[in-house]
């Protein structure tokens, strides 16, 4: 419970283990458990002692844990979430889905074996009086049936990814204890502080699960790697690897570039975080942009990889389309990457807080930053208000450029503080500059020429390196796509079904009636076509 209060480098190692790229549906149940259930709940049993063994039954697997906010009709309006609580003259609560668009979606709460606990969050209703989005432990199902008032409904699997049970979640006057609410029955001074606070393991949630996408990426680049090292083509007696080409050195190399530059951001990122000391605003901002920032490397980059590998790219047995799959999910879990960019970016414009300066304000990442916010900033400033139409047309769309901007320079300061190897600092500036070449030779006088220049230097410098580079990203135990070896293919081979058998008959047959024969002969065109007529 200690590790996940203070956020100890045990719980960021955890998220950043490589077994996490080995099954994504694994993956999202633990950080559900481990990260938003015991946590929400642990924050609570600082003062409450009643609720440490709850914690403990979590922490050890005794009992499943899930997290109840987002609903159908609402998604990240948190606010304005419809489920209610409603203290009853006993002290206790009735727990009630008002509508259809209330009830509870994604969280897997059929039955599994275990009973299952969530932390629903609902609306306080106190004597008719709305006080707040609040949340409550409430109880889902025993192991084998769903509790009294809880129905479950099970939603068809994604399509890709490993699959989790989602389901859709609904209550009908469910009774609940009055411990079952987290916090106090008063009505806040800020409501919109007091839910902010309450659901702050959501944004440890958007941090952690930003930390679940470098395995991912390790894992992209392993297999890439490995397979365009056992793929040859040529003649039997001139067969090379596809590694020899450029065209799949660039994709691989370029990966593990970022791999290692997102290292060590999210080294940075998570110290910075765990520092209680500063400005929660702060903190929350760089836990939008470290997920913002290695999501949109890891989405690019996977496909990239995948693309280089062919139709073999596309089977969900070489990992490469699951892991996409599930990346996407991380994207869009504890906070939407648009959404909290177009959150944080509005908010920096205005300049409610600030965010660490670069350590190098005359690189060209932070030059780039500076650009862009520059640039918004002046637009900004000439709309009547910044929640004007003009800001939804002219600002939104570039709230996502702006935070990536921010996380590329972040990442550059960082992996030149831990000493990352320059060749591959070099090649991650080139695959940032890609993103936006028209500003670079626009506004810093870096072209097309250069940049290829930098790029090629790079690539030399990175591809004599590359095997050592793969095996210390340590994924390999945990890859299980077929195409890395042939021992591998070998034995995939042999376990899917061969269908065999006797049967035989004729393709192509003579014995129709107007069959033409020797139809090389001219001489025997008129008199066919006199027969035909």
């Amino acid at each position: 419970m200690d590790d996940i209060l203070t956020l100890s480098p045990k719980f960021w190692e955890l998220h950043q283990d490589p077994i996490m790229a080995l099954d994504g549906g694994a993956m999202t149940l633990m950080t559900i458990q481990v990260n938003l259930t015991s946590g929400t709940i642990a924050r609570y049993a600082v003062h409450r002692p009643d609720l440490v063994p709850l914690v403990e039954d979590l922490l050890r697997y005794r009992k499943h844990g899930q997290f109840l906010m987002t609903e159908i009709g609402h998604g990240l309006d948190i606010a304005n979430l419809e489920t209610t609580a409603t203290l009853l003259p006993t002290g206790e609560f009735l727990l009630n889905t008002p509508t259809p668009a209330a009830a509870k979606f994604m969280p897997p709460t059929v039955p599994a074996g275990s009973p299952a606990v969530a932390v629903v969050w609902a609306k306080l209703m106190v004597g008719g009086e709305d006080r707040g989005i609040r949340p409550f432990i409430v109880p889902l199902n025993d192991g084998k049936q769903m509790c009294s008032g809880v129905k479950s409904t099970l939603l068809p699997e994604r399509g890709g990814p490993n699959p989790v049970n989602h389901a859709i979640t609904s209550f009908h006057n469910v009774r609940l204890s009055p411990e079952s609410l987290l916090g106090s029955l008063d009505k806040a001074s800020s409501p919109r502080l007091a839910l902010t606070q309450s659901m702050w393991r959501v944004v440890c949630g958007t941090i952690a699960i930003g930390s679940l996408v470098l395995p991912i990426m390790k894992c992209y680049a392993t297999i890439g790697a490995m397979y365009s090292l056992r793929r040859q083509v040529g003649t039997p007696d001139k067969r090379i690897p596809i590694m020899h080409f450029r065209t799949q050195q660039i994709p691989i190399l370029t990966l593990t570039a970022q791999v290692y530059v997102m290292e060590a951001f999210v080294q940075w990122c998570t110290k910075l975080f765990s520092d209680t000391t500063m400005d929660a605003r702060v903190r929350h901002a760089i836990a939008g942009i470290l997920k913002t920032t290695i999501v949109g490397h890891a989405n690019a980059g996977g496909i990239a990889i995948a693309d280089r590998c062919g139709v073999q790219g596309l089977f969900a047995h070489n990992q490469l389309t699951t892991m996409h799959n599930e990346t996407r999910g991380i994207a869009i879990a504890e906070g939407d990457v648009l959404v909290l960019s177009i959150k944080l970016a509005t908010e920096m414009l205005q300049g409610r807080y600030k965010m660490p300066v670069s350590t190098d304000s005359e690189s060209l990442l932070a030059r780039h930053e500076l650009g862009l916010f520059e640039e918004n900033r002046a637009t900004l400033a000439s709309c009547t208000h910044h929640r004007s139409n003009d800001v939804n047309r002219l600002i939104l769309p570039n709230c996502q450029p702006m935070i990536e901007s921010m996380g590329h320079r972040m990442a550059y300061d960082a992996a030149v503080a831990a000493g990352v190897d320059s060749s591959l600092i070099d090649l991650y500036v080139v695959s940032v500059v890609k993103q936006d070449a028209a500003w670079y030779s626009e506004n810093a006088e870096f072209g097309r020429r250069a940049l290829a220049e930098l790029e090629t230097k790079a690539l030399d410098a990175v591809l004599p390196q590359a095997g050592t580079l793969i095996r210390q990203m340590g994924v390999e135990p945990w890859v299980s796509s077929k195409i890395v070896s042939d021992e591998r293919w070998d034995a995939f081979v042999d376990t899917l079904e061969t269908f065999e058998g006797k049967s035989d008959f004729e393709v192509i047959t003579d014995k129709h009636p107007y069959a033409v024969r020797n139809v090389a002969r001219w001489d025997t065109l008129p008199v066919l076509l006199t027969f035909m007529a």
